[in-house]
């Protein structure tokens, strides 16, 4: 299952610092001056949690109903 997510905000807030803390390595240019870090940064993240796969059913389910077939309207 892969969630994709992004991290957007205001210049020099902290995105790429929070960017660095998820993957816990520096990938990321953090510097204190707006506009550093410009090219977008890619990394992956494990998160094992059983909350995580339920919301992904529910999205897969919810995807799904309108691929079941006609609906009918009351």
């Amino acid at each position: 299952m892969g969630l994709a997510c992004g991290i957007v905000g205001l210049p020099n807030v902290g995105k790429s610092t929070l960017f660095n803390a998820l993957l816990k390595k520096r990938v990321a240019l953090s510097a204190n001056y707006p506009f550093a870090t410009i090219e977008p940064n890619i990394g992956v993240v494990e998160v094992p949690d059983q909350r995580l796969s339920e919301l992904a059913e529910l999205v897969a389910e919810e995807e799904g109903m309108g691929e079941v077939g006609p609906s009918t309207s009351l």
